[in-house]
């Protein structure tokens, strides 16, 4: 079956870019990024942002855009059984415009990548065209806050995520 992600969630004044791959079923199925409940990300987010875990979609969009935060995925549309990233079948991936969204937030300074696969979807389907055309970018790779991660602690996870609030600031 041909997936397809949603659009990203953004202020015009956005400072910071964070891009997942693909939404895993759960997501898809309530219809907003990272519902899974075991996955970490909002938990991560809040904990960086010194505040509480949002709830309600309303409530993480809130977080993301108050804090000038975007949020989208690497993957446009793809094949994939399950949820996994391993499970993307590499020959359907169709990527998002990055680079046509940072042209419209000019003001994002970081990129920062969900865990190994979106960056390596992005290197494979994005790289040449946005680090030529936005060359003072800073990319930066978190540690995945799936819970296929298991390798890393929250806590561990929680102090490398510590990166955004920190490119916040500058």
């Amino acid at each position: 079956m041909l997936l397809s992600g949603f659009p990203p969630v953004a202020r015009r004044d956005a400072r910071v870019l964070i891009l997942g791959s693909m939404p895993s079923e759960t997501s898809l199925a309530q219809d907003f990024y990272y519902a899974h409940p075991a996955n970490a990300f909002w938990w991560l987010l809040a904990g960086v942002l010194d505040c509480a875990v949002p709830i309600d979609v309303a409530a993480k969009r809130r977080l993301l855009t108050g804090h000038r935060i975007a949020l989208w995925d690497v993957v446009h549309r793809c094949r994939r059984r399950g949820s996994l990233d391993a499970a993307i079948e590499r020959e359907s991936v169709e990527a998002n415009d990055v680079g046509g969204f940072l042209r419209g937030h000019p003001g994002i300074t970081h990129v920062f990548f969900n865990g190994g696969a979106a960056q390596q979807l992005f290197r494979r389907h994005l790289r040449g065209a946005v680090e030529r055309d936005h060359p003072r970018l800073c990319f930066v790779r978190l540690p995945s806050s799936s819970p296929a991660n298991a390798s890393w602690s929250r806590e561990r996870k929680l102090a490398a995520w510590r990166a955004v609030s920190a490119a916040l600031r500058t």
